[in-house]
């Protein structure tokens, strides 16, 4: 038993708690049915659900639970109609909900997917800064769907991989590719590849055996010997 004021009364029956709680004007109430012996507790009743209801509104205050709503379209939405709910979108978006982006196909308008993707990107477009596309669009049976989110503040798109062409050799400040010192380039007339090849001035030349004496004329006309 404990009283109002936080101190411990010791155990006793179930009629003296309810008697001492009458006497002050407050309730008795069984706050841990589970303890042995359990535990009761001298209280206003009524303060103490206002307190716990209000410590559950702050603590919901402080959640924010992310919904996600659904928008509909069709493939021949008119601008009057897509522009509203474009703008329903935005302000689910400003809320930070998720929305489904929904456009639906019917009958022979599956002949003409091509409107419904056109619409998606013309969505996605207009919404802008406001907009993450978290699921890219994706046909799923007879609807075209798309997950957009809020935008964090501070998120940026992601760069988008650009292609650089490969050069040989190290690249000049005018982007144009160059080769070493004293080299030159041998172009191959079927694949049209090139190989750097050194220049004649570095060619090693073999060595050359030397040349005779020059000696007295012979005249081959004569035996040898005169």
């Amino acid at each position: 038993m404990v009283d109002d004021e936080g101190k411990q009364l010791g155990i006793m029956p179930p009629y003296e708690a309810i008697k001492i709680a009458r006497e002050r004007g407050l309730d008795l109430v069984e706050v841990s049915p589970t303890a042995n012996p359990p535990v009761c507790r001298i209280i206003n009743y009524g303060k103490y659900l206002y307190q716990q209801s209000k410590r559950e509104h702050e603590a919901r205050k402080h959640q924010r639970s992310i919904e996600l709503k659904e928008v509909k379209f069709r493939p021949r939405t008119g601008a009057h109609d897509f522009e509203t709910k474009r703008n329903q979108i935005a302000h689910f978006l400003e809320e930070g909900s998720k929305v489904k982006a929904t456009i639906m196909f019917r009958g022979r308008e599956m002949a003409h997917k091509n409107l419904g993707w056109d619409m998606m990107d013309r969505l996605v477009k207009d919404l802008g800064e406001l907009v993450v596309v978290e699921i890219r669009p994706r046909q799923e049976g007879p609807n075209l769907t798309a997950i957009l989110a809020p935008k964090k503040p501070g998120q940026a798109a992601k760069p988008k991989p650009t292609a650089h062409p490969v050069a040989t050799g190290h690249a000049a400040p005018s982007g144009r590719a160059t080769h070493p010192a004293g080299s030159t380039t041998a172009h191959s007339a079927g694949a049209g590849s090139h190989t750097p090849r050194p220049a004649a001035a570095d060619v090693p030349l073999a060595p050359q055996p030397a040349a005779p004496a020059a000696g007295p004329a012979v005249d081959p006309s004569k035996p040898a010997g005169e």
